[in-house]
């Protein structure tokens, strides 16, 4: 039997290794890619009345703009219409806009459905209300996995959430995405899927303590990994099964949300098995230590 514990300096290496580019990735680019939803901006409804191209789309309003915009989604409910997000757009620039796919597709002033603009000051709202949810969701699993575990092992669980959003925050920074509400619903979605495994694990292990003998704290640990690893991957290959449908047959918006959800059931069933008990116990090997050192000097 393979020895996780005994090997996490390695699983610890390879998440600390991406987190290390996408912090690389955020400084270079100067941030994160924030919608319209964070930094505020405009956003423009048209039904174009046809099929349209995406490229063709980004293409068009970067020509008449100057400037690439946000985002291009196409609609869920109806495929002829287009979502265009930009940055704040003056009177004159949206007309501009209008008039532009006005005279490519043929339309009437009742195919602009709508011209909406979002203020950075609700952006900043949200973005504080997505923070304090996770904070507050974060606090809560500390608090249940705390009581019904040990303090440390509650310690570890919030290691392993750590783990999983700086892994999404990387995966954004690298590849650019639009950070958006959708960003907030995968970052929950993810936390409570992670925290979810990482629970099964701690379980078996807490089972097996109890009826251990003269095995090592590593040792239970290691066991109860490799006794709960079919189920961890076989819920994640059933999940991923779902949303890797939905990135190759969804819409834009719904591609971008589920490549970010495959990308965080990925990592939330890698730090459940690679991060979460080892983790455990290597704080538990160290506070023995200190207690052992402190027993000797006495």
């Amino acid at each position: 039997m393979f020895d996780i514990i005994h090997k996490k300096k390695i699983f610890f290496a390879i998440p600390v290794a991406i987190i290390l580019i996408g912090i690389i990735c955020f400084i270079a680019f100067g941030g994160f890619n924030l919608d319209i939803d964070f930094a505020g901006g405009t956003e423009m409804l048209i039904d174009t009345k046809a099929e349209f191209n995406k490229d063709e789309v980004t293409q068009m309003v970067t020509d008449t703009l100057g400037f690439a915009p946000n985002s291009v989604q196409q609609s869920l409910i109806q495929p002829t219409e287009v979502t265009i997000k930009t940055k704040t757009l003056s009177t004159e620039e949206a007309e501009k806009l209008w008039n532009a796919f006005k005279t490519k597709y043929n339309l009437e002033d009742a195919d602009r459905l709508s011209t909406n603009s979002v203020s950075p000051t609700v952006g900043g709202e949200l973005a504080q209300s997505a923070v304090l949810a996770s904070i507050i969701t974060v606090l809560l699993m500390l608090v249940y996995i705390s009581f019904r575990f040990e303090f440390l092992s509650g310690v570890s669980a919030v290691v392993a959430l750590a783990h999983d959003t700086l892994i999404i925050l990387s995966f954004y920074a690298i590849f650019r995405l639009p950070v958006n509400t959708n960003f907030i619903a995968c970052i929950l979605t993810i936390l409570g899927y992670s925290i979810n495994n990482t629970i099964v694990v701690f379980d078996r292990i807490r089972e097996n303590w109890k009826y251990a003998r003269r095995e090592r704290f590593s040792e239970v640990a290691n066991r109860s990994i490799w006794q709960t690893m079919t189920r961890s991957i076989n819920t994640a290959f059933t999940t991923l099964v779902t949303i890797v449908c939905l990135y190759i047959f969804g819409v834009d918006a719904i591609r971008e949300f589920a490549l970010a959800l495959i990308v965080g059931m990925v990592s939330g069933t890698y730090s459940s098995i690679f991060i979460a008990a080892p983790f455990w116990d290597l704080i538990r090997g160290k506070q023995k230590a200190d207690k052992s050192g402190k027993k000797a000097k006495a």
